[in-house]
């Protein structure tokens, strides 16, 4: 699984996208939690340019004490057995809530 990608370029963002860069500067390289550009609906329907990241569990919904481990590579086959996915308890950790 891939997980860098190259943002879209400020010129795309108007010319394709019909909308505004963001503000903010971004790399050429996005990797798992790098802020870069995004297209969305906005609040009125219409689109919207604004900065985001992309991760399987961002780094900001990692609770306190629990060891950040990347899943970009996790597989179904071993999920369950990796400490990856496994809290000390032996059971799955719940990124979600």
């Amino acid at each position: 699984m891939c997980v860098n990608y190259a943002p879209v370029q400020r010129q795309l963002l108007r010319d394709v996208f019909g909308v505004e860069p963001p503000d903010a500067e971004w790399r050429v390289d996005a990797w798992p939690d790098y802020p870069a550009p995004i297209v969305r609906a906005a609040a009125d329907g219409s689109r919207e340019a604004v900065m985001g990241s992309f991760s399987m569990v961002p780094k900001g919904r990692i609770p306190p004490g629990v060891r950040y481990f990347p899943t970009a590579n996790a597989r179904t086959e071993t999920i369950g057995k990796l400490s990856s996915r496994l809290q000390r308890t032996g059971r799955l950790a719940n990124f979600a809530s």
